[in-house]
């Protein structure tokens, strides 16, 4: 029997266990939702500030490149290893990056090219294995990562790796990174950091600067009150597409799913409804809250948080240890999607 279009089409996350095939994982690497119409066509460069316009007019010249005799691959590419492009998009909140690091995936064009972030290939990793992501990854002539994370010194000697077997074997690189609210202004931003962390792969990337003002022009919103329970449990009450859970339960959840099937997780879910909003217990439960939180992000899905809301998430000891950018982000992008939700109430 077909459900009525009234019917919301899935009551709970804590309900759903995904099995993602390892074609989706490669399928899903394209830019999310949230970039998916821009373009270099649609990046405005702030006058004030010519590296932007720099920063353009090189990334078409990379794009330009890749796409080159297409139907030849890039056998003339293999020749020589350092002819491969590699580029690391350098600067503060909010000037471009990942519109830029998008568009260059959009112009390569999603048959030819990779995109996620540096969690989702990590994760890549974890679901198919180090010689199965480095081999499906290789058939690109460009693989894109967002947000490189530099926190975790095993993840960054893994992806490292996995950078250099790509360049190895002809791939195309671009990265971006984001530095702490507390680093902008600092001269070099964290490309320093970057090209330290990647060792013997700094040779090969060309560092492009991006200088200016957070377009957004706006402080993360991490302090709003939580709603009442109630309020979460009648504004989603017959909205198709929403999902209802406990906050202590779906935080018990995610520990039983892999990380790369998060999105998987979402699939049909147009509004998030959590009651019972709390402090989270330790890094670990923390850190796979920050990968389902970027998901509906990239999803641009609102979501309802009742009990404290996202201002109690964290701890004072987490913001202010080794992972603290990843919660600062995930504090930004769940106030952003909370302040929707909110909308709907």
């Amino acid at each position: 029997m077909t459900p009525s279009p009234a019917t919301p089409t899935t009551a709970s996350l804590t309900a759903r266990r995904p099995e993602v095939a390892p074609d989706r994982l490669l399928a899903e690497r394209v830019p999310p939702r949230h970039f998916a119409h821009e373009s270099f066509d649609t990046y405005r460069p702030d006058a004030r500030y010519p590296s932007q316009q720099a920063a353009v007019d090189r990334l078409r010249e990379v794009a330009g490149t890749l796409t080159t005799s297409r139907s030849g691959g890039l056998r003339w590419f293999r020749r020589s290893a350092p002819a491969v492009p590699a580029v690391y998009l350098d600067g503060g909140f909010g000037v471009g990056k990942t519109h830029l690091l998008a568009s260059l995936a959009t112009a390569v064009g999603p048959e030819a090219s990779s995109y996620g972030t540096f969690v989702e290939y990590t994760n890549l990793v974890g679901a198919l294995g180090f010689r199965p992501t480095v081999d499906a990854l290789a058939t690109r002539r460009l693989v894109c990562i967002d947000e490189f994370e530099l926190d975790d010194p095993g993840d960054t000697v893994l992806m490292s790796r996995l950078l250099r077997e790509l360049t190895d074997r002809g791939v195309a690189l671009a990265a971006t990174s984001n530095t702490l609210p507390e680093s902008l202004g600092e001269g070099r931003f964290a490309a320093d950091d970057f090209l330290r962390e990647i060792q013997d792969l700094s040779g090969r990337f060309e560092v492009l600067r991006i200088d200016g003002q957070d377009y957004r022009q706006r402080s993360a919103v991490t302090d709003a009150d939580g709603l009442a329970d109630d309020a979460v449990r009648a504004a989603v009450q017959g909205v198709p597409g929403a999902t209802l859970d406990d906050f202590g339960d779906l935080a018990r959840h995610l520990a039983t799913v892999h990380p790369s099937r998060y999105g998987a997780l979402l699939d049909g879910v147009d509004l998030v409804g959590l009651t019972g909003v709390g402090p989270l217990p330790d890094q670990d439960v923390a850190l796979r809250l920050v990968v389902l939180v970027d998901r509906l992000y990239d999803r641009d899905v609102p979501v309802l948080l009742g009990g404290a809301g996202e201002s109690a998430l964290f701890s004072e000891q987490m913001l202010a240890g080794g992972y603290r950018k990843k919660y600062f982000r995930a504090l930004s992008r769940l106030g952003a999607l909370a302040e929707r939700g909110r909308e709907r109430v």
